[in-house]
């Protein structure tokens, strides 16, 4: 009987079977429970490709808020996210229900780099726990301190140096920052900075920078929603991976040097400090693994975030040639040209403070936050959410709400400002807010202030000649300016 059945079956009418199938599993997979949040159409297998083939998924979101509300659901290939917008609602989401949205989903491409190590993709007890012991390392090692605050102010001298020597003429900043940036953190780190001309680390920038980007295109995307199939198509993710494992090898190799001279007496940086307490009896977590993780987190968080937004900084400078005459006028009267700028001037300098934070919202370089996964069933703004549902927090729907901003799409420092005092706004959260709010924040809001105050004392920003700047942007795991030239004029 089974042969007849077999026998009678057509190909056509198997692949149209298979086809059925395929579909109603698809439709059973995305059926979304009672009282979730509402969303556009989803394509079966797909979701909804205006978020996958969208070169500019922030406008996207933002129409999007104007039809469902603050709180709606997308639909990426098989997976589901639910994104919420606006002041108030992110609030509660991350500070009031906090504790229900702390964990991370992981994703495929995430737990094929850090198998859920490290500090970014950790959860539970292993998250707090690395969380606990790099805040106290960091602290240690400066943060807070003035011996960090001469470090940062060292690398200013080779950055203006760097500068100088272009002469004025048109030239692209970006590895120079990010290789200044970056020695903070790996100072901190590795116990050693990198001078603007090693090649290898000028190499394994490029790879950073590299993979930042590769991270927002389509194939990446797909990975993390069909990783069975696209793992063995070729694509930008094959190109992520391979850069990773480079970085790894460099963090190894680190890790290895250390390993050959560490003294159990004194630790010199981050590294050490891992390496005693992996010696410990209860230091079971405490692992390589782990230390490799935790060491790419805070070699690549703190070298990106900060670099692209002194970036930013620069361009809305030569854009806005009056900001940044104002900003200069400010420096001449508090620090002058004989002496570097320092932490102490910031309480001095409201306008410049308040330019600097204008950056932060008008350049928006994390706009989607990083992931949540609900740790338990979860009702937000009268929505069911199941445990499970990755929420998204759009901090970007925040730093431009009509309701918190007066001109939201305009580069307006006068939004940090009353009555001539810098002003903090609560609607300001770059650095995202809650328990798992970068942890960083406070030495990158040192690095700002002394790279951008060190910089306009001794220049003056430009655009080359014959040229226009603009405020195009690149998104991948940050938002980029796209690559510029511009010209550091003396003063």
């Amino acid at each position: 009987m089974l042969r007849f059945l077999w026998d009678s079956i057509s190909l056509q009418m198997l692949f149209v079977f298979l086809f059925v199938f395929l579909l109603i599993s698809d439709y059973m997979k995305r059926r979304k429970p009672k009282d979730f949040p509402p969303g556009p159409f989803s394509f079966p297998f797909l979701g909804n490709l205006q978020f996958l083939f969208d070169k500019d998924p922030v406008a996207t979101t933002q129409k999007f808020i104007e039809k469902y509300g603050n709180i709606f659901s997308t639909q990426v290939g098989s997976m589901s996210f639910v994104i919420i917008n606006g002041l108030s609602l992110v609030k509660e989401a991350l500070v009031t229900q906090g504790e229900n949205f702390i964990d991370r989903p992981q994703f495929p491409a995430n737990t094929e780099l850090f198998n859920k190590l490290g500090l970014v993709s950790s959860n539970g007890h292993l998250w707090k726990q690395q969380r606990r012991f790099t805040l106290t390392t960091l602290r240690n090692f400066g943060l807070g301190k003035r011996s960090l605050e001469e470090r940062i102010q060292e690398e200013c001298r080779f950055l203006t140096d760097a500068f100088r020597d272009e002469q004025g003429n048109p030239f692209n900043p970006h590895l120079k920052i990010n290789n200044a940036v970056s020695n903070i953190i790996c100072s901190i780190t590795f116990g050693n900075r990198f001078e603007y001309h090693d090649e290898d680390f000028q190499n394994l920038l490029r790879l950073m920078d590299e993979t930042v980007t590769l991270h927002g295109t389509i194939m990446s995307q797909l990975y993390n929603s069909i990783p069975t199939v696209i793992k063995y198509l070729p694509g930008s993710h094959q190109t992520i991976f391979k850069n990773w494992r480079v970085m790894k090898g460099f963090v190894c190799e680190k890790i290895s040097k250390h390993k050959e001279d560490v003294n159990p007496s004194e630790s010199r940086d981050f590294i050490d400090s891992y390496l005693q307490e992996m010696a410990k009896p209860n230091g079971s977590d405490f692992c390589e693994d782990n230390l490799v993780a935790c060491t790419l987190d805070l070699f690549f968080a703190g070298t990106e975030t900060t670099s692209t937004t002194i970036r930013w900084a620069l361009l809305f400078m030569a854009i806005y040639p009056e900001i940044q005459a104002r900003v200069q006028a400010e420096i001449d009267a508090v620090i002058g040209q004989s002496r570097q700028p320092a932490l102490e001037d910031r309480k001095n300098m409201p306008y410049t403070n308040a330019v600097i934070h204008e950056v932060q919202r008008k350049g928006n370089i994390i706009p989607f936050n990083l992931p949540r996964e609900a740790l338990k069933d979860t009702v937000l703004a009268g929505f069911r959410l199941p445990k499970g549902t990755i929420m998204i927090p759009n901090i970007y729907s925040v730093l431009i709400d009509k309701k918190e901003w007066e001109t939201p799409h305009s580069f307006n420092p006068g939004h940090f400002l009353k009555d001539g005092q810098f002003w903090k706004r609560e609607a300001f959260m770059p650095f995202s807010i809650g328990k798992r709010a970068c942890l960083g924040e406070l030495l990158a809001r040192a690095e700002l202030f002394l790279f951008f105050t060190a910089l306009l004392q001794k220049f003056t920003f430009q655009a080359p000649p014959d040229t226009i700047l603009d405020l195009k942007f690149t998104l991948g795991i940050t938002l980029a300016p796209q690559p510029y030239k511009i010209c550091a004029v003396p003063r």
